[in-house]
């Protein structure tokens, strides 16, 4: 038996029942710390606060309301009001025959070639990142805020390479204020109020979102009417999709929401990925050792990129156990539409089924040691319980950018372990807090010496 090593930060989960009151405020801080400490011990927990709710963490339930009866466990109210202000009825929100044509529109855009064929810009991002860490010096830094930065250049090349005018800064701006504004779990969505009641936090949030969407409105017409030269980016490639079976492409609305919801979730995440797995590496200096050997062997002194994943797969083992233990959706929320029996329990419509993939990857009954910093659970991914582990999600819903992301993060981290030693700051541990998805609030502080 291996000796007990000390716990990377988690969420302290709730040991006695709570008031609709506690749990509201306890969900307006961190979203998570409303989940029950015993939903890592048993496959199901139901109670109710207003509404009845049912949190899940059993896979063969879970396949159940991500695969086999898909079309009876729609999104929540609660998700879809705090997003369709920013990404309208895009491929996030849509559901049935409507999020169908737009997926099998967009499924040929995150093909293995064409999300290969963007590696290159991942490789630039990783070089840039090095070059902020090291003009940093010896000073520690906010490795969140630069992951950030990373994959937000990467998201920006590829989905407006060569804009003209995109203003990063402003866009960066009006994403980040609409995630903390709309993030806020409104009170009146927990308590089911209708759509037409206002929301504060969204009024203010409005502004922000309009510069957003007129940006992306400009760069769709302009490609529309100028074309681009150079390899296709995710903008080229989505005004080429179209569903195979209809033939029907996305309107100007369609494609801006979608490019939206790419922009938005795909930086957000990938940067809290490599947030949480840099992170890890300090806090386990055996295991960023062992990375950065595999890393420099590969590498030698030049960037990753698409043809070197193969041989990285330490690193590729961090990343996935960061995301196991901060999942960037860390919960998920569905709406039964019909009666159902899950995990030997009676689901009525209008009941909230909850997926606390947070609790599910700690879960006792499908991770030894759950808490624990291990890449070595995956060594070998056919022995990890389909349905126990699902930081994209599952099913037919399955994060279409899945892959982009895996690639991103381990373009990115291999390339800083190759070239610098990362240690903790003292005292400066971060927090995880999720308000729409697994932040490390207060920054992920680090010295990074050169190597």
């Amino acid at each position: 038996m291996h000796q007990t090593p000390p716990i990377p930060v988690r969420v302290p989960l709730v040991r006695e029942p709570m008031s609709i009151l506690q749990s509201l405020n306890a969900a307006r801080r961190n979203v998570l710390s409303i989940i029950p400490d015993i939903a890592t011990k048993q496959p199901m927990v139901s109670g109710r606060t207003g509404k009845r709710w049912h949190m899940v963490m059993d896979p063969d339930a879970i396949r159940r309301v991500l695969l086999d009866r898909l079309d009876d466990y729609p999104k929540s109210l609660v998700t879809k009001n705090l997003l369709r202000p920013a990404i309208g009825e895009s491929l996030f929100v849509a559901e049935g025959a409507h999020w169908r044509w737009q997926r099998r529109a967009a499924a040929p855009v995150f093909s293995h070639r064409n999300v290969t064929n963007l590696a290159p810009i991942m490789t630039a991002a990783a070089e840039r990142a090095c070059a902020r860490v090291a003009q940093s010096g010896p000073r520690a830094v906010n490795m969140a805020d630069e992951m950030v930065r990373a994959t937000f250049d990467v998201i920006g090349d590829v989905t407006f390479s060569g804009s003209g005018g995109f203003d990063r800064d402003a866009v960066h701006r009006a994403i980040d204020s609409y995630i903390a504004a709309a993030g806020r779990v409104s009170l009146f969505d927990i308590l089911g109020l209708p759509d037409w009641v206002p929301r504060p936090a969204r009024l203010v949030s409005g502004r922000y979102l309009a510069e957003m969407k007129r940006f992306a409105d400009a760069s769709i017409e302009a490609r529309r009417s100028e074309g681009h030269a150079g390899v296709p980016d995710l903008l080229d490639l989505l005004l080429q999709g179209e569903d195979p079976e209809t033939k029907r492409r996305m309107s100007t609305g369609e494609l801006r929401d979608n490019l939206l919801t790419f922009i938005v979730a795909g930086h957000e995440t990938t940067a809290l990925t490599l947030s949480w797995a840099l992170y890890l590496a300090a806090f386990d200096q055996q295991a960023q050792d062992k990375a950065r050997a595999e890393a420099q062997s590969v590498l030698g002194s030049r960037a990753a990129n698409a043809d070197d994943l193969a041989e990285l797969y330490y690193t590729r083992m961090i990343v996935e156990e960061a995301l196991r233990l901060y999942p960037p959706a860390g919960m998920v929320s569905r709406t039964a539409l019909k009666p159902d029996t899950l995990g030997g329990r009676e689901v009525r419509p209008g009941d909230t089924v909850i997926l606390p993939i947070y609790a599910l990857h700690r879960s006792h009954l499908h991770w030894d040691d759950p808490d624990a910093f291990h890449p070595d659970r995956f060594a070998d991914r056919k022995a990890i319980r389909r349905y126990s582990y699902l930081p994209f999600g599952d099913g037919p819903r399955i994060c279409i950018g899945a892959s982009f992301a895996l690639q991103e993060a381990v373009i990115i981290l291999s390339t800083l372990l190759a070239r610098f030693r990362f240690t903790p700051v003292p005292g400066r541990d971060p927090d995880p807090v999720m308000i729409l998805t697994l932040r490390p609030e207060g920054g992920v502080w680090l010295q990074a010496e050169a190597v």
